[in-house]
């Protein structure tokens, strides 16, 4: 049986709250990080690790998956185990993994790394959240606060490329985990102090077997749908694609019969909740793929060091606090609707803009484009968050938590996994006419990343033209991908449209 406890106790002062909001921020800035920081650092990490074309992917991606296939999972404990101590117990797994990741000798162990960090980072995510959600019992101040809260999610998102940079380049890229540990300590030694304890009354114990079914779902579908884009027609990958449609359609027909779900899915019968949920995966899918894509073209494409490259994605950080911070403002004025209408009609013209400008696409033009995707998205994922935490009562916060960050991460990871997959398969196939053969061939039409390895170890005029024809590549992959992404992200924008109502507001809540 789970444990039960008392509903939760008054929020606390006012100093208190802003002091527990930043306990929270700073983890979750360094869990956000994380999802990007290695854009950057894949290059001096290749030269290192030398992992193949499927193994570079799986550094990237991993960590999004894994997170995103247990936070519903995670969101469930929290509310039943105690918001704080899967908050705290997460974040320290998160240092431990910062560890393993930051000693790698092989790919596969860098992996491992992700992978426990992914678990950590499950653990933390919706905790802080449902953490808001009791902490700022008033409706105003706690729009404000999920803006703030976006604020640092989205930043973090941005930012991890520069802070990456400049650690990768002077440190190596194994300093992009060192980097996690100091703050950990210093946010579970002040989190045990500062902040409270909420858990809310159950009638029974954790639904295992739903568990089961929804991570190895997510997981299943995420591996099928990362294949099928690179190309695959395997039958297991087809296999893997249709598990994991099956397991989830069977998850959430067992949460329909119980009296206490893992996930309530009749809340995405409402259509606000519904419209949120699908803003916030698909903004992070598009931004996360752009600053995967992006990143490398920044160093490979241009040659710019890690640290300049990272600088040069500075234009999402900042658009991404700047409609973050806005949209508490522009949710009170003007309604979620035309908020959510906004923050997703910015990405489409960002992708739209990116994939029109004629080639070789110059950086003021990607400026222009990252600013569009940063402003989007922080209007559009702290609006989204506001309509999720809303919408459920106090007590099951960690489902709406569980929900924002599945579709936060899960975007992020299914964003460098199928757009990143297409564009890897329009660099492939553009990949032509290359004096090369046999595994050196299969090396330069895998990634620019191995076009520009074996550039450099044939050097002269061979290695010119392998470098002049994967710029082009790249390019024009770059292209097709955003093409794609400003279809997906116009095609939610109308949804979005649809499903909220005119006039809806952020209420108090349940």
């Amino acid at each position: 049986m789970a444990p039960t406890s008392s509903p939760s106790p008054e929020a606390p002062a006012p100093a208190s709250r802003w002091a527990m909001l930043a306990v929270l921020c700073a983890s979750l800035l360094l869990v956000a990080m994380d999802a990007t920081i290695l854009n950057v650092a894949l290059p001096s990490l290749i030269k290192d690790l030398r992992p193949g074309p499927l193994e570079q992917l799986w550094i990237i991606d991993i960590y999004g998956l894994v997170l995103g296939g247990l936070l519903v999972t995670s969101g469930a404990l929290s509310d039943r185990y105690g918001r704080k101590l899967l908050f705290l117990g997460g974040f320290v797994l998160f240092g431990v993994a910062s560890v393993l990741a930051a000693t790698a000798h092989s790919s596969w162990q860098l992996i491992s790394g992700r992978v426990l960090l992914g678990i950590g980072g499950a653990m933390v995510m919706p905790s802080t959240l449902s953490l808001i959600r009791n902490i700022f019992t008033d409706a105003r101040e706690r729009a404000l606060a999920i803006g703030i809260w976006a604020a640092v999610a989205g930043a973090g998102a941005c930012v991890g490329p520069l802070v990456g940079g400049v650690l990768v380049e002077r440190f190596g890229w194994a300093a992009a985990f060192w980097v996690n540990v100091p703050v950990v300590v210093v946010t579970v030694v002040v989190g045990l102090r500062l902040l409270p304890e909420y858990r809310a009354p159950q009638a029974g114990g954790l639904d295992w077997p739903g568990a089961g079914l929804s991570i190895v779902g997510v997981v299943a579908l995420a591996w099928g749908i990362k294949h099928i884009a690179k190309g695959g027609t395997a039958p297991e990958d087809l296999a893997a694609l249709l598990l994991g449609v099956l397991l989830l359609a069977l998850f959430a027909r067992r949460q329909l019969g119980l009296a206490d779900p893992l996930l309530d899915v009749r809340l995405f019968g409402h259509g606000p909740f519904l419209a949120a949920a699908l803003a916030t995966l698909l903004a992070m899918l598009a931004i996360g793929a752009a600053l995967f894509l992006l990143s490398l073209w920044l160093q490979y494409v241009h040659g710019y060091s890690p640290s300049q490259a990272g600088l040069r994605t500075l234009p999402s950080a900042l658009a991404t606090l700047a409609g973050a911070l806005a949209s508490p403002w522009a949710m009170h004025h003007a309604g979620v609707r035309t908020v959510l209408a906004v923050g997703l009609s910015a990405l489409a013209a960002g992708f739209l803009l990116l994939a029109l400008t004629p080639q070789p696409t110059g950086y003021p033009v990607v400026a222009v484009v990252l600013a569009l995707l940063g402003l989007g998205d922080g209007l559009a994922v702290t609006a989204s968050a506001s309509v999720l935490v809303s919408s459920v009562p106090p007590q099951r916060a960690g489902q709406a938590g569980a929900v924002s960050e599945t579709c936060y991460e899960l975007g992020v990871g299914l964003g460098v996994a199928l757009l990143g997959s297409i564009h890897g398969a329009v660099f492939t196939d553009r990949m032509t006419g290359l004096p090369l053969s046999g595994g050196d061939l299969t090396t330069a039409q895998g990634s620019v990343g191995g076009a520009v390895e074996i550039a450099d170890r044939t050097g002269g005029t061979t290695g010119h033209q392998i470098l002049a024809t994967a710029r082009r590549a790249f390019d024009s992959a770059l292209t097709t991908s955003s093409c794609v992404s400003a279809g997906m992200v116009a095609a939610v924008t109308v949804l979005a449209v649809w499903l909220v109502p005119r006039g809806f507001r952020v209420t108090g809540g349940h």
